[in-house]
């Protein structure tokens, strides 16, 4: 990997029944990752992902990349919802560029799309390389 090399978009599909799985292995049962009624009541457009799941992905992403590097550091700020409808799925995107090489270190920008919306706020990733 060089700075500057773009990486291949990565797409993650992500339905309702993996929401209700993702949420019993977190432990995470907050009724707007699947309940409709209750996601509109505190303003949300739907249901939506867990940021964790999302940000999830990505790592899944970075690893497809780097071919099982070490994962130094990910992290993200969630900025949009992933709005998972009834039927079908939503689709993330994952897409990057390496940043930089240094030292053994990788840092790799990434951008985290869904309906052509970015739904992570400056996504990053380090690995050992």
């Amino acid at each position: 990997m060089n700075p500057g090399d773009a990486l291949g978009p990565r797409t993650f599909a992500i339905t309702r029944a993996d929401l209700v799985a993702y949420a019993a292995a977190a432990g995470d049962p907050n009724p707007i990752h699947q309940d409709e009624e209750v996601a509109r009541s505190v303003g949300l457009p739907g249901v939506i992902a867990h940021g964790m799941l999302t940000l999830g992905l990505v790592g899944r992403a970075v690893d497809e990349w780097t071919g099982g590097a070490e994962v130094v550091e990910l992290g993200c700020k969630f900025t949009q919802p992933v709005v998972v409808p009834a039927e079908g799925a939503a689709e993330v995107v994952v897409a990057g560029t390496v940043k930089t090489v240094a030292d053994g270190l990788v840092t790799l920008a990434l951008e985290v799309t869904c309906g052509g919306t970015k739904v992570l706020g400056m996504p990053k990733a380090v690995v050992r390389g």
